[in-house]
């Protein structure tokens, strides 16, 4: 099937600055590819090449709201009459928690990564971690929110999250008393997993599917945040967060964060990629959450990983988009 290769970038949330530098690096991967923009309005634009590489913020300025474009669900039936294959540089919200791969799936669009009901699931900090465990992989335990103040007294440190959201976002780090108020109020808005904080190193693992069906654990990355914590500022902003590929692990600690990176996949049945976080400590590893996907600029961990495996980039493309065309074959 030869169908015409689509970046679909932006998005209707937070993280749209990250998915543009997603898709640059798509593009530079996939020249040929056409390029839509999804807005705040669910709306979609058609952008050219050189406003794309260009660009270093979110599109805000060129389609404000308003502006010409066609709603999401039009462009997906447009899709699907053109015979389109959709790259989706895309991170979080209704990108990533399935709401989009159901609309394509429910038309016959054939797109990259995890479909609607994975992604649903890994999405889902309390789901994702349940089925893990299931998988066979180690999450920490929860902390119910009226449990709060016991669980800070008998640990010292606890560690607040949005439960369907990007970690990066609404991270709270909960070292003194006054910040249990902060996961409180935070709380009240959205619901929030809280853990107990686990000391020790950051570690991140990507699991790959062939294109004969057949999966593998990319090389682990050790992560050490610039100001010790990785939240969306040490992720994306501060150079001093350091990205050791291959982590500088023992051999034991390598295979076991290989072999549950790809038990967390199994667990969700993630197809295409994945890359799962855990922290490695000192009574082993635990697992902190899967991304079904993952970010893909030139500096993002995934394809840091792919590179020190050997994969060139635009294979791992061509992979995934014959990994999508298949499955909509079935």
């Amino acid at each position: 099937m030869n169908m015409r290769i689509t970046i679909l970038f932006g998005g209707s949330n937070r993280e749209r600055l990250v998915s543009v530098a997603s898709a640059q690096a798509l593009h530079q991967a996939l020249p040929e590819a056409d390029l839509w923009w999804w807005d705040v309005e669910d709306k979609v634009h058609v952008v050219q090449s050189k406003q794309l590489l260009d660009h270093a913020r979110p599109f805000e300025d060129e389609f404000k709201p308003g502006t010409r474009g066609i709603p999401l669900e039009q462009a997906l039936d447009q899709a699907k009459a053109e015979g389109r294959v959709l790259v989706l540089g895309l991170h979080g919200g209704r990108a990533e928690n399935g709401e989009l791969q159901v609309m394509c799936e429910a038309r016959g669009v054939p797109f990259t990564g995890s479909g609607s009901a994975s992604s649903h699931l890994a999405f889902d900090k309390f789901a994702a971690k349940h089925f893990a465990a299931l998988g066979g992989v180690t999450p920490p335990e929860n902390v119910p929110l009226d449990k709060i103040d016991e669980a800070f007294a008998e640990y010292g440190r606890l560690i607040a999250k949005p439960a369907r959201d990007g970690s990066s976002y609404g991270l709270i780090f909960v070292n003194a008393r006054q910040d249990l108020v902060a996961v409180r109020n935070a709380a009240k808005h959205e619901e929030y997993v809280i853990e107990r904080y686990i000391a020790g190193v950051e570690g991140t693992c990507g699991v790959l599917e062939r294109t004969d069906g057949s999966i593998i654990a990319l090389p682990p990355i050790e992560i050490i945040p610039g100001e010790g914590n990785f939240d969306y500022a040490a992720k994306y902003l501060l150079k001093s967060t350091q990205e050791i590929c291959p982590g500088r692990f023992s051999p034991e600690i390598t295979a076991a964060l290989k072999e549950q990176a790809m038990a967390a996949h199994r667990a969700m049945s993630c197809t295409g990629y994945s890359r799962s976080d855990f922290i490695i400590s000192d009574k082993g590893l635990v697992y902190l959450e899967t991304n079904t996907l993952p970010g893909l600029t030139k500096s993002s961990l995934y394809p840091k990983a792919l590179k020190a495996e050997g994969i060139a980039f635009v294979d791992f493309l061509r992979g995934l988009i014959e990994l999508a065309e298949r499955r909509v074959r079935k």
